[in-house]
This record gives structure tokens, C-alpha cells and sequence, in this order.
């Protein structure tokens, strides 16, 4: 039997309030690279903080043997964190420096065990990871997300665990930090559970386990085995859906049939009574058996609708959430070969790119990935484009309405709903209109008048979208900073679909391949020191 590394059993975990989060879950860690995936908020990190030892189930158990490290989705520093302490080596360095200083205390010989060289190792690391120039005592605070996730990734290569425990580990990594990544993983030889939307990692996987809310399935092979299985059985569940809707067409058209069939016998009677000059009497007892009679069949009618009713509905909830979104295409006046943006001799404030002059004619039906490494300048361009920031030279023209999308969804007020937002930027929709719109978009029922700040990740992308399209003057221009982050697989493909039905310009920042490949781009800008260059794609 292969080696268990992590095991569960029946476990639960509760909030403090009661909420449930999972319950009964049976799981079993061995060698084989492991992704994790679900839906956004379906617990796939208070899993990980679980198998971590963060924290305890509140039912069965969680059974470890060997060492973990974890490295968590967001890298929470305290206050004096040093760029050691976020590796997980400054309990070492602090015990090495009291020795060197002529120490003698046994535990700080136990802390360091056989570790005397790890000071080289982690100066190593931080120059294989481009951060040679970070000090082990350098503030954490001062460092960027992108850099935190590396020096907790190093970390792993140093303390050498039996588990390695990731959650998003790519999210703010650029895309040669990503297939550095890639490849230590691959050569990972021990335990690895790494919970990510992120398909090239995916793909990297041995084995895919899903978390949803009634427990966790493992696929048993790698992501395109789980994509190919996914897809057979949503598949299999619309022809279902489409069978049990067929069924209720059916029973419904034989309920009529019959009502219509006992009205015409009731009448009849009721007639040939009249006609054969029936005492009252026995007219008004025949009248009530028969109403006694009708609304007994009349229940079991009731009963049957519900029973057909309640079979599509069981059906419905196999599907997929995500199967079908749709964007209505607003009209947009950009032709093809329209200028909606021009740059003229653009020199960036902020980025690598800064300090080298270029120039950008963004067409109406463009379609533009941006790539570069973090801090070239991709982010900055955008927001010139949208005229958040000025350029420190040079200028930038507009000439259609446009729509920013960053990383924090600031077009979307956290303290509005969607329906609120829509109706401000369109006032001349009607409710039942806008409400249909977001329902095509997956957002419906309460969800339309929930705040911002209530709704999903992929929820709030969605309606952000809806607020730059469906407003009275539609952005002919979407810019886009990282679009996927912290999306769960589903969103991401529902916002592949949503983007592949625009019709404008398109100018979008993003590190994941596979949504750059997705989105039929026509070109590439990639920035880096030496400048910036757009190529077409073939």
C-alpha cells in the first residue's frame, strides 16, 4: 500500500458560531503531486490550515507523519518580521549567532541540529530567486506581495519537509518566477498538496482532488484527466436535465389531458341529469361526491406536477455552476480599424519600462495581452491608459468611453448592489431588463441586491463588467490588471466565454498562459528594461 503522509478521518471543522465549513471527509496524502480544487469559498484553505496543524477539526481527526510546511495564501507578517523569519529560519540564525557570539546553551544546539551552513543556503536560494539583494534581516514589511510568496516558497527548499503544503502559490508570481516554480515542483520527490486555480500548475499535478459541498472527490489522475471527466459528466447532465425536462412536457400535457377528458364527463352528466328531471336531492349529493372526487384528483395532480417539478430540479443541481454565461453585446460604434486609445512618445512614471519612450495605437476590435515581469511597468501602463496616473512624458488619448478593471475591482462600489450600480449607470433600463442581464451573467435572485462587498470573486468580476457594459455609454475600451486572481476554475472559464463575446478593445495584464491562449488575443506587448514591444500573433 503506498505511504500515507497526511490522513483524515471523518473530519469536520465548525466556526466557533456553528457554521459548518465540511464535514466526514476521508482523505489520504501520499507521494504523488496533488492539486486541490473547488469553488472560491468552498474551504479549500480551512483544509489546508487543518492538515497544516493551524488548526483542529471539531470532529475525527487528522493524522500526520513527518514534518509539513505550509505556506499560506497570504503571507501575514508580524510587525518585526525579518525576511529569515517569513524563510522559517530565524529561530536558527538567532540560535547560530548566540553560538558563534561563544554560547553554550543545549537548546540552542538543538535548534540547529546539523543546520550550520544554513545561512549559505539561504543566501543561495535568495539569489537563485532574483532577491540576492535581501538581507536575512531586512523588515518583511518592505517587501512586495510577489516577494514574500518567494521567500516563504524558499523556505520549503530549506527546511526540507516530508509535506509540502501550498495554497495559491502562484498568485502573485510573474511568469518566469512561475516556471521556476513549476519546475521544483516537478522534482519534488515528497509529499505535496497544492490547492490553486492556476491550470499550468494543474498540470503539473499527479492526481486532482475536489472539494465541493458534499465532500471531497478524488479524480485519480492529473488536471487534464479531471477536465476531460468534468466535462463528460456536465455532458451527461445537460442530456439528463434536457430528458427530465422532456418528461415533465409530457406529464403535464397528460394531466391536461385528463382534466380536460373529467370536465367533459362532469358536464355530460350534470347535463344528462338535468335532462332526465333527477330530484335535487339527488342531483346536490351527486354534485358533492363528484366535488369530493375532483379535489382528491385535484391533489394528486398537484402532487404529480410537484413530483415532475422536483425531478428537473434535482437534475438542474448535477450542473455545473458557470455551464452557460452570457454577455449581451452592447452596440458599440468602434470598427475595426477605428483609434479608440493612441500613445505618443510615452514614457512610463513608475516600472522598468520607465524612461524609454514608445508609442501605442490600440484599434477598435484589438485585442492586447500585456506580459512582462513584476514591476516592468504593465500595471502602470493601464493606468495611464485610464487616466488614473499621468505619464512622465509624452501623451495618451482616449477617444472612446472605456472601463478599468484592477486588481481591487475599484469600479465596483463595495457599499452598492449590482442592481443599484446598473441602474445608476443606465437609468433609462427598466429593473426587470438589468436584472435579466445579470441573471444571463450567473448573478440572480438575492445575489442582485446583495453589496459589493457580499458578493464572490467572481461575482464582483462579473458585475464589474456588467457596470462597464451595460451603463448608456458602454466602454468601447476594457483595460484589465490580472483578471484571474483568486478566480476558482469555473469563473475563470465563465469569464473566457464573457471576454470572447466583447466586441470592443481589449488591453488585459495577466502572468496565466492559459487565459492569454484562451481569449484570442491578436497581440502581445511585451515590457521589459530595454522597452516594449508589440508583436502580432499569428
Amino acid at each position: 500500500m503506498t505511504e500515507s503522509l497526511l490522513t483524515l478521518q471523518q473530519a469536520a471543522f465548525a466556526w466557533p458560531d456553528g457554521q459548518c465549513v465540511f464535514s466526514n471527509l476521508d482523505f489520504r496524502l501520499d507521494r504523488r503531486r496533488t492539486g486541490l480544487v473547488g469553488r472560491n469559498g468552498v474551504g479549500k484553505s480551512v483544509l489546508a490550515r487543518l492538515l497544516a496543524g493551524r488548526l483542529a477539526p471539531s470532529n475525527g481527526c487528522c493524522l500526520r507523519a513527518g514534518r509539513i510546511h505550509y505556506v499560506p495564501q497570504q503571507i501575514a507578517c508580524p510587525v518585526d518580521a525579518t525576511v529569515a523569519a517569513v524563510a522559517g529560519v530565524q529561530p536558527v540564525l538567532d540560535a547560530l549567532a548566540r553560538i558563534e557570539a561563544g554560547g553554550m546553551a543545549p537548546a540552542d544546539f538543538d535548534t540547529v541540529g546539523d543546520r550550520w551552513d544554513v545561512r549559505q543556503q539561504l543566501s543561495v536560494l535568495l539569489e537563485e530567486q532574483g532577491l540576492g539583494h535581501l538581507a536575512p534581516e531586512r523588515p518583511a514589511a518592505s517587501l512586495s506581495g510577489g516577494e514574500l510568496t518567494r521567500i516563504a516558497l524558499l523556505g520549503a527548499w530549506l527546511t526540507d519537509p516530508d509535506v509540502l503544503l501550498l495554497d495559491e502559490p502562484t498568485n502573485h508570481l510573474d511568469r518566469p518566477r512561475r516556471r521556476q516554480l513549476l519546475e521544483k515542483l516537478r522534482a519534488w520527490p515528497k509529499g505535496l498538496l497544492a490547492i490553486s486555480h492556476d491550470r499550468e500548475l494543474l498540470d503539473a499535478m499527479q492526481r486532482i482532488v475536489e472539494l465541493s459541498p458534499t465532500g471531497l472527490r478524488d479524480y485519480g489522475g492529473g488536471y487534464a484527466f479531471y477536465a476531460q471527466v468534468r466535462a463528460q459528466e456536465q455532458a451527461h447532465a445537460l442530456q439528463e436535465l434536457d430528458h427530465r425536462k422532456a418528461e415533465q412536457r409530457r406529464g403535464e400535457a397528460e394531466l391536461r389531458e385528463k382534466q380536460e377528458n373529467l370536465n367533459r364527463r362532469q358536464s355530460r352528466a350534470t347535463r344528462d341529469g338535468r335532462e332526465a328531471n333527477q330530484a335535487a336531492i339527488l342531483l346536490g349529493g351527486r354534485k358533492q361526491r363528484s366535488q369530493v372526487s375532483a379535489g382528491k384528483r385535484q391533489r394528486e395532480r398537484e402532487g404529480q406536477r410537484e413530483a415532475l417539478a422536483q425531478s428537473v430540479r434535482e437534475a438542474a443541481q448535477q450542473l455545473r455552476d458557470e455551464a452557460n454565461v452570457a454577455l449581451l453585446a452592447p452596440q458599440l460604434s468602434a470598427a475595426a480599424q477605428r483609434k479608440v486609445a493612441t500613445l505618443q512618445s510615452i514614457v512610463l512614471p513608475f516600472g522598468a519600462a520607465a524612461g524609454r519612450p514608445f508609442d501605442l495605437t490600440v484599434l477598435g476590435r484589438q485585442r492586447i495581452g500585456v506580459t512582462g515581469a513584476n514591476g516592468s511597468g504593465k500595471s502602470t501602463l493601464l493606468k495611464v491608459l485610464a487616466g488614473a496616473i499621468a505619464p512622465a512624458a509624452g501623451r495618451c488619448t482616449v477617444h472612446v468611453p472605456s472601463a478599468f478593471l484592477d486588481q481591487q475591482l475599484d469600479l465596483l462600489d463595495a457599499d452598492r448592489s449590482p442592481l443599484q450600480q446598473l441602474l445608476a449607470g443606465n437609468p433609462s433600463a427598466t429593473q426587470a431588463d438589468l436584472r435579466t442581464r445579470l441573471a444571463l451573467l450567473g448573478i440572480a435572485g438575492d445575489d442582485v441586491l446583495k453589496p459589493g462587498m457580499q458578493l464572490s470573486g467572481g461575482e464582483r468580476l462579473k458585475a464589474a463588467l456588467a457596470c462597464a457594459l451595460y451603463r448608456t455609454d458602454p466602454a468601447e475600451l476594457l483595460l484589465l490588471d490580472e483578471p484571474t486572481n483568486h478566480l476558482d476554475l469555473r469563473s475563470q472559464e465563465a469569464l473566457e466565454r464573457m471576454l470572447l463575446q466583447y466586441r470592443g478593445a481589449l488591453v488585459v495584464v495577466s502572468h496565466d498562459p492559459v487565459f492569454l491562449e484562451r481569449i484570442a488575443l491578436d497581440h502581445r506587448l511585451h515590457m521589459a528594461a530595454d522597452g516594449c514591444r508589440l508583436v502580432p500573433i499569428a
